[in-house]
């Protein structure tokens, strides 16, 4: 079994040079699609987004809608046709990418102008939509007929008002279906695998979001507030892929929740959880400096809860490598799992992308393997089965085969120095066996401290 012991988190530092996309990578990855959109037999494909739903257009292009929604049309037979509003035309990507840009203003917020726009339909046919063609809608998830609704690949999530033109358009014997599974199928959706920009990207991110996390346990006491601890979670001007988290005590069982005025108190589960494009840091346990402080049965049960719960963790880690069956990680972190004490909340782990989660391979039976490049979430949530409680220490890595490492060292060999140590670390002191395909990014690596007043003990291996 985990124990806790005396653990001395290194110092792994972090770029001060922020990685970027090209060009030619955003105009590769829209080549792309447009081979997996023939090959699926479609005509075209319209990406939507807006500000909550901005990962697959900004995947393409780099462009994130602000305030308002936006279309991306892409045919193989024209230009990408990039339909926006009011306040996004001063805000367009790169135009290298090689995209139209065409104005239609009931994509603003309402009370703005109107008159300037021609309507959607006129804007669509455009980009190439007419009566025959075949045309897929992407937004921010594919939807199955074992998700109760008959459609099938008809259930579109964008707005209605999208559909019902495009319908409209193509006529009743063409029908408009769901494609986001050509950018997100949870096998070969083409954001599972990830680029050595893209990976520093993350990398980058990924620091950022684990020294907050780091800062924000170091300033865990009794009396100090959420909010004065949100202050502490710094992003450096990257985009956040979720809101902020903080919780104390009774308003810790919301975990999802943002921070308020409400003040640690001795003895108090706290969570935090901290997300950039790209990465997400959390963690989760008490106020406390060691079991004592807690109230009644938690004196025997959290020890025991925190290091099951480590004991899950170590396995999820040990199980990972290329070629592994994703269903062979989640069976090796259930069977680690003592049913007595936890339950998982969602899947443990996923996929990371611009957004927090992009799709899950680990669920039981899941014969998907894993693949150099991808980028994965270790959230493993566990739900106490006694008293309420909680622990947590997600953080993400990266799946590398040997050129792509090689391509990391070469092209980022202080990145990859950094990953080196954060490797050595979980190696050596935590005492997890990583393959060496694992490729850490946070600078917390498996460092789970159960108590946030004496942060010098961490969970390791048994």
């Amino acid at each position: 079994m985990s124990r806790l012991t005396t653990v001395e988190l290194p110092v792994f530092g972090q770029s001060w040079e922020r990685p970027s996309i090209s060009v030619t990578e955003y105009r590769q990855r829209i080549a792309a699609l447009l081979q997996r959109m023939e090959r699926s037999g479609l005509d075209i494909v319209v990406v939507y987004g807006d500000r909550e739903h901005r990962a697959n257009m900004a995947y393409l292009t780099g462009f994130d809608p602000r305030f308002e929604e936006a279309l991306l049309v892409l045919s193989a037979s024209g230009r990408p046709l990039l339909i926006v509003g009011n306040e996004c035309m001063g805000y367009l990507p790169d135009e290298g990418i090689g995209c139209d840009v065409a104005l239609f203003q009931p994509f603003s917020l309402m009370g703005q102008p109107r008159d300037d726009s021609r309507p959607l339909r006129e804007i669509l046919a455009q980009g190439g939509v007419a009566e025959g063609t075949r045309v897929g809608c992407v937004g921010w998830k594919y939807l199955y007929r074992e998700d109760l609704l008959p459609a099938g690949e008809g259930a579109i999530e964008i707005p209605s008002y999208i559909v019902d033109t495009l319908r409209e358009m193509v006529g009743a014997g063409c029908a408009v279906t769901n494609a986001g599974a050509l950018l997100m199928d949870v096998e070969d959706g083409l954001r599972v695998s990830n680029s050595v920009d893209q990976i520093a990207c993350y990398e980058y991110a990924a620091t950022r979001t684990s020294e907050s996390t780091l800062n924000v346990l170091r300033a865990i006491a009794p009396g100090v507030s959420e909010c004065e601890l949100e202050k502490l979670l710094i992003g450096d001007g990257l985009t956040l892929s979720c809101h902020r988290m903080i919780g104390f005590g009774e308003k810790a069982r919301r975990g999802l929740a943002s921070p308020s005025d409400n003040r640690a108190q001795l003895g108090d589960a706290f969570t935090i959880g901290f997300g950039l494009e790209g990465a997400l840091s959390s963690r989760a346990g008490v106020v406390a400096e060691d079991p004592e402080a807690l109230s009644g049965a938690l004196q025997t049960f959290y020890p025991a809860y925190v290091a099951n719960y480590f004991d899950v963790v170590v396995g999820w880690y040990e199980a990972l490598d290329i070629g592994v069956r994703a269903g062979a990680v989640y069976d090796r972190a259930e069977s680690l799992r003592d049913d007595a004490l936890s339950a998982f909340a969602v899947n443990p782990g996923h996929y990371l992308h611009l957004d927090e989660w992009v799709h899950s391979p680990f669920y039981a039976g899941s014969e998907i393997p894993l693949g150099s490049g991808m980028a994965l979430q270790m959230d493993i949530i566990p739900v106490s089965k006694g008293p309420f409680c909680y622990s947590n220490g997600e953080d993400g890595i990266v799946l590398a085969d040997a050129p792509l490492r090689c391509e990391l060292a070469d092209r980022y060999p202080q990145l990859w120095a950094r990953v080196q140590a954060r490797r050595a670390f979980m190696i050596d002191t935590i005492g997890i066996d990583l393959a060496e395909s694992v490729l850490p990014l946070c600078n917390t690596p498996a460092w789970l401290p159960p108590y946030a007043m004496d942060l010098s003990k961490a969970m390791v291996k048994g």
